[in-house]
């Protein structure tokens, strides 16, 4: 499966942006999702994941009650909404797509998307 993720920017500390993950190629809803980010000199930290069908979703504790991650099979979409934004949270994201079910490790997932930019200024 091929992801294209889109939506970073620059915001303020305390504001929202909502992440999008487009998907093309095979099935989308045959695979468990997840986004991850990444500062520079530091390895990839997974946010959040969820499962084939959207029942099932999973948080890194930084960013439980503030991030949503969810999923829209119909339309071949992964999404992430981010609020209450804090500028640690400043970081490349990337979507990724894995066939092993409630991972978070990196290794696990083999598709990646090529990343956007989060900035958030305080």
């Amino acid at each position: 499966v091929q992801l294209q993720a889109s939506g970073g920017g620059l915001v303020q500390a305390g504001g929202s942006l909502r992440l999008s993950c487009a998907a093309s190629g095979r099935t989308f809803s045959s695979y468990a999702m997840g986004w991850f980010r990444q500062t520079p000199g530091k390895e990839r930290e997974f946010v959040a994941g969820i499962s084939w069908s959207g029942g099932r979703t999973y948080y890194a504790d930084s960013v439980k009650g503030r991030f949503t991650i969810s999923r829209d099979n119909a339309k071949n979409t992964l999404y992430l909404q981010m609020n209450s934004l804090k500028p640690e949270d400043t970081a490349v994201y990337y979507c990724a797509a894995t066939v092993v079910a409630g991972t978070v490790v990196p290794h696990d997932f083999g598709s990646w998307g090529q990343g956007t930019q989060v900035t958030v200024s305080s």
